[in-house]
């Protein structure tokens, strides 16, 4: 999140900015203020963010429709960036990661908007995410039972 806030800020450019790769970022935050865990676990964390700011980046317009369809009367721009971000990486998660759980990515980001946000965030982001959640389920159920259409003729009798 921390990663996704700074591009939110300083822009694209930020890892060249700071002359860094996305690995190089996400890899500085987790081992910011934490003890090192071992080198297998370690690096499982930072492969994980990366992949998750990486696709969040590469997604970010279709994120960002599907999270303005969703927060009505709230436009992106003025929402908290703490926020926006958490929204945006759950929401990543939410629509891209099979391998997440849909409760785990919702919990994990209210957990991040009540400790890096307002006392409100939590339940602002359960609410926008929850919706997310809802019409994602709606939109694949419809996908699997839409029926495929029958094969061409192929003009011979019998065949």
């Amino acid at each position: 999140m921390q990663v996704l806030f700074q591009f939110d800020v300083r822009g694209e450019g930020y890892a060249g900015e700071v002359d860094k790769t996305t690995a190089q970022l996400c890899a500085d935050e987790a081992n910011e203020g934490k003890e090192q865990k071992d080198g297998r676990e370690h690096a499982d964390v930072v492969e994980f963010a990366q992949r998750i700011v990486e696709g969040t980046l590469q997604n970010r317009a279709a994120i960002d429709q599907r999270l303005a369809a969703v927060a009505r009367n709230w436009d992106l721009a003025r929402m908290a960036t703490v926020d926006r971000n958490v929204l945006r990486l759950a929401t990543y998660e939410l629509m891209f990661c099979a391998d997440v759980p849909p409760k785990v990515a919702i919990n994990e980001a209210i957990e991040l908007g009540k400790k890096y946000s307002t006392a409100n965030s939590g339940g602002f982001v359960n609410g926008i995410l929850d919706r997310i959640r809802i019409d994602l389920e709606r939109e694949r159920t419809a996908t699997k039972a839409t029926p495929l259409p029958p094969p061409p003729a192929t003009g011979e009798a019998g065949a």
